[in-house]
């Protein structure tokens, strides 16, 4: 099959660190069609370079501002970073919402850093299925880290553990109720428990009750113990106790055989979303419009037709 010539100049594009190129590999990723396949394919060999850091937590918790926060600290260090902000999108349209994200604008001039903000197209689990494409459009760009920024849907945001190395649950002192009813599929993929907005009161209360939270159910103690701490992305509070949880997590799992199994489970997710918008694909291009109008004529049932399709 003859390479598109607009895939091939992104390809050679992100490898040379063109960023506008950058944005049109992550365009044509998003699209899942054959030239997102081709840049699959040439970035694929990128897997694993960068820590995909994920941040979940109900919406207005500040995941924003920590994602900005944890930027401009990572940018201190020379280090190239990625950041996928994931929006609702219009269950209609397919369009996203695109919140205004203007906490993280202040970082869009900096040519080591790159920002895209995209759609869920109505995946749940607070994710895009085309989101594995984009992160390795991001590593063979040669980010270091790579930021993901959920949805924001609170305790059915579990997806975001299938696709990050490292999990961050951001909540804050104003959701107690919240903390109270935290429900196990949260607990177990957070990585590090952070409690946002520590200036508000209910701070310690906050951190208290997430460690609670933790210990319950356990019958023996866990490999990896998940740090809580409470931070302030508006004036920096413990931010750099934040980062140094995030580095120790990073060596973790770079020491220990759970860093190969979570990039096994990574793959094993991206292969399952592949297989599935391929065939949906191929499906769909074998239904012609008689096919249609015989299931409304009553002349073929739906279940005959699918499977004479699928055949």
């Amino acid at each position: 099959m003859k390479k598109n010539s607009k895939v091939s100049d992104a390809i050679a594009g992100v490898k040379r660190g063109d960023i506008a190129s950058v944005s049109r590999a992550l365009t044509l990723a998003a699209d899942g069609r054959q030239e997102a396949d081709e840049l699959l394919k040439a970035f694929f060999k990128d897997l694993g370079r960068a820590q995909k850091i994920g941040l979940c937590g109900p919406p207005g918790v500040g995941k924003s501002s920590l994602s900005s926060r944890l930027i401009s600290l990572y940018r201190k260090r020379n280090l190239k970073v990625g950041m996928l902000a994931v929006d609702p999108s219009s269950p209609i349209s397919g369009g996203s919402f695109l919140g205004d994200r203007l906490r993280i604008q202040e970082h869009i001039s900096d040519t080591g850093v790159f920002i895209r903000s995209i759609a869920s197209r109505g995946m749940v689990g607070g994710l895009s299925n085309t989101i594995f494409s984009q992160i390795h459009v991001l590593e063979a760009y040669g980010c270091d880290k790579i930021l993901i920024e959920t949805v924001g849907i609170g305790q059915d945001e579990v997806a975001i553990a299938r696709a990050a190395d490292t999990v961050v649950y951001v909540t804050t002192p104003q959701l107690g109720d919240e903390i109270q009813a935290m429900k196990a599929g949260v607990m177990e993929i957070g990585d590090l428990f952070v409690v946002n907005k520590a200036d508000l009161e209910g701070r310690d209360k906050a951190v208290s009750d997430i460690r609670s939270a933790l210990g319950l159910g356990l019958a023996a103690p866990r490999v990896w113990e998940p740090p809580v701490s409470a931070v302030s992305a508006r004036d920096g509070l413990g931010l750099e106790l934040l980062l140094a949880d995030l580095d120790r997590h990073e060596k973790y799992l770079k020491e220990t055989p759970e860093g190969r199994r979570r990039l096994k489970n990574q793959c094993r997710e991206e292969l399952s979303l592949y297989v599935s918008r391929r065939l949906y694909r191929d499906f769909l291009s074998k239904v012609s419009e008689k096919d249609i109008e015989d299931l409304v004529d009553h002349k073929i049932n739906l279940v005959d037709l699918a499977s004479e399709i699928l055949k």
